[in-house]
């Protein structure tokens, strides 16, 4: 698989809680250099972030995240301040627990308020699939499906586990035809990332792809 085409769908991304501007200012330049989908931070460097990348890169922030508990009134709220800020994407955490309860009402519902207040946003809802059963996983794909959202996506990597070729094949098979899979989380080595895109996702989260082009210019 041509690298340009992975490339294409890497979700180049740092969220880490000791993140700073200068390592997120170079994560922008890495992706306007090796032309990724978009750069994926937290919400507190969105503004900062598309005043520096302009129109040159897309910006995608997370909302509820890591734990996805937070109150659907403030999640609603998180995504319209990253909206104002100049996110172009949003991927948010569901309530794990509300669904675990079979509260299935009260997740498409949050993700519903998620969607309106992206205001014709990308969306990602983010399942957290190592926490979940098969079924479970299955539950959500219909629901996310439903709700309209415009990708599912495996994990938020802060969990027990990230995606795995397993999940993904689940939540292809699963989801409605017009929602898009997106995996996140260990994806470690070219190898994964072009097995994960031949599985069927358009998206990657991760940080080690571009790292590993660097690495090989450098040697």
């Amino acid at each position: 698989m041509d690298i340009k085409e992975i490339l294409s769908k890497v979700d180049h991304t740092l969220l880490n809680v000791d993140s700073t501007w200068n390592q997120i200012k170079e994560l922008c330049e890495d992706a306007i250099k090796y032309q990724t989908a978009s750069v994926c931070i937290p919400p507190s460097f969105v503004g900062r972030a598309k005043a520096f990348v302009g129109s040159r890169m897309q910006i995608c922030t997370v909302i509820g995240f890591p734990n996805g508990y937070a109150a659907t009134d403030v999640k609603v709220f998180e995504t319209w301040k990253a909206v104002k800020d100049g996110a172009d994407e949003i991927d948010m955490v569901i309530n794990v627990g509300a669904l675990k309860e079979g509260d299935t009402v009260f997740v498409e519902k949050e993700i519903l308020a998620v969607k309106a207040a992206c205001v014709g946003r990308i969306l990602k809802v983010i399942i957290e699939t190592c926490l979940l059963t098969d079924e479970e996983k299955k539950t959500m794909c219909k629901i996310v499906t439903d709700a309209g959202a415009d990708y599912i996506k495996t994990s938020t990597g802060f969990s027990k586990g990230g995606a795995t070729f397993e999940d993904v094949k689940l939540l292809r098979e699963n989801v409605g035809a017009d929602v898009k899979v997106k995996a996140a989380g260990g994806i470690s080595s070219l190898e994964d990332a072009e097995k994960f895109i031949s599985l069927g996702c358009a998206r990657l989260g991760t940080s080690r792809v571009v790292k590993i082009l660097k690495a090989q210019e450098v040697q």
